[in-house]
């Protein structure tokens, strides 16, 4: 866990528009959460590997994935994670404006906790990131894993 009880999300999206309206929605509704954003697919890995500036910090609760990203995609990050035996079990929520069939299979095959498509109106995607918050970060219940 993050600061004072808070769980820990790692946001990896490259729009700093996108990012900082889930930051925003976050805020507004009082999701408990340190927000770790990062805008690449390396630097992703970089984080969850705990490399160069990113050795000290925490291990996230809760990755929010974009797909469509620079250097190394979504799904090439994902697969990382899910096959990587010290971070497969790190919920990991795809977070994309793709709707496309293919997106949505490809990322379940590579063990995708969930996946949501942002919604393009403002409350409407306020609102998925508090229950997206509520649900993963306070209902949800998962093994503790050390840093």
């Amino acid at each position: 866990m993050g600061l004072e009880g808070q769980g820990v999300v790692l946001l990896v999206e490259d729009d700093a528009d996108h990012a900082a309206l889930v930051m925003r929605s976050f805020e507004e509704y009082g999701v408990p959460a340190e927000i770790r954003h990062v805008s690449d697919g390396e630097e992703a890995l970089s984080y969850l590997y705990k490399r160069g500036v990113y050795a000290d910090s925490p291990r996230p609760d809760l990755i929010l994935l974009d797909l469509r990203l620079p250097k190394l995609d979504g799904i090439e990050v994902l697969r990382e994670i899910k096959h990587a035996e010290t971070l497969q079990r790190i919920p990991a929520v795809i977070l994309t404006t793709s709707d496309a069939e293919r997106d949505l299979r490809r990322a379940y095959a590579e063990h995708a906790n969930s996946y949501l498509v942002k919604p393009v109106d403002y409350a409407h995607f306020s609102r998925m990131m508090d229950s997206l918050g509520l649900y993963w970060l306070s209902l949800n219940r998962h093994p503790s894993v050390p840093n």
